[in-house]
């Protein structure tokens, strides 16, 4: 597979992984919002060929997300066209959140080696072990299903406060058609880190990756990254995908130990002002 089909490839199924709150299909690009959760969630992105003049389509973009009463994004891949991405500039459009797309395959995956897993099999068919245990003791704790327990102490990690977003994103997550492992860690009962593995194909993604402040460098992430990653091989994953904000150097120096290796890099053009997430 040359890189374009292969970057193909991986625009699809994060598109698959990361369901908008609505999504509308026009002349091949799809218009996604998600009431400004993230930036990937509410932008434009190109998914085929077009037919409509790009003045007009840009401008039909606009009042749509003029109408949601946010600014209007575009998503600018190495599939776009870079004249595409020059008109934006000419139009005032920004760059914001550069972003990483590193890829893994799983010949080259340097697993963190557990001491324990235990399995509870009554109520679970999907596998997957309850808990799996790294030097440190540190305890992963899995599930094959998002539950509203999870997005919540997810919202808490990740500072999500608004009552909009909080009503609206835990029906995104539970839109994700797509076989997921879910990972946390917990202390004292509450969740202080957490993962979303999301299988596709022959890929897994990695998502939601966050930690605690207060417990950081201890090796949570890694024992999370690690989990996911083993039980989506176990299940026939031959190749793994994430995106990471560009500058993030800790996380970088996370995912380049597992053997993740830079594919490409995408961008996000802004009209007006966009505080959101990658």
């Amino acid at each position: 597979m040359n890189d374009a089909a292969y970057i193909k490839l991986i625009e699809e199924i994060s598109l698959n992984a990361w369901p908008s709150h609505k999504m509308e299909l026009y002349d091949g690009w799809l218009i996604r919002f998600s009431h400004n959760y993230t930036h990937r969630t509410n932008s434009v992105t190109q998914v085929g060929s077009s037919l409509i003049p790009v003045e007009e389509k840009i401008a039909y973009c606009e009042e749509i997300y003029r109408n949601y009463h946010t600014p209007t994004i575009f998503k600018i891949s190495p599939l776009v066209d870079p004249e595409f991405d020059g008109m934006l500039a000419q139009r005032g459009y920004e760059i914001q959140h550069t972003t990483e797309v590193m890829t893994m395959d799983f010949a080259d995956f340097q697993l963190v080696p557990s001491v324990s897993a235990e399995y509870e099999y009554y109520g679970r068919n999907s596998g997957l072990p309850s808990f799996v245990v790294y030097p440190g003791d540190v305890i992963v704790q899995l599930q094959d299903r998002i539950t509203e327990e999870w997005i919540n102490a997810l919202f808490r990690l990740n500072g999500t406060t608004n009552p909009t977003l909080r009503r609206i994103v835990p029906s995104m997550f539970k839109a994700i058609p797509k076989e997921t492992i879910v990972a946390s860690i917990e202390i004292d009962g509450r969740m202080v880190a957490s993962g979303l593995g999301i299988l596709d194909r022959d890929h897994v993604g990695l998502y939601a990756i966050y930690v605690d402040a207060s417990c950081r460098h201890k090796g949570f992430a890694k024992g999370i990254c690690s989990t996911i990653l083993s039980e989506a091989q176990k299940k026939g994953a031959s190749h793994a995908y994430l995106q990471v904000v560009q500058g993030n150097a800790f996380a970088r120096k996370l995912y380049t130990s597992f053997g993740f290796t830079d594919l490409y890099t995408y961008w996000f053009r802004v009209k007006g002002n966009a505080d959101l997430r990658a």
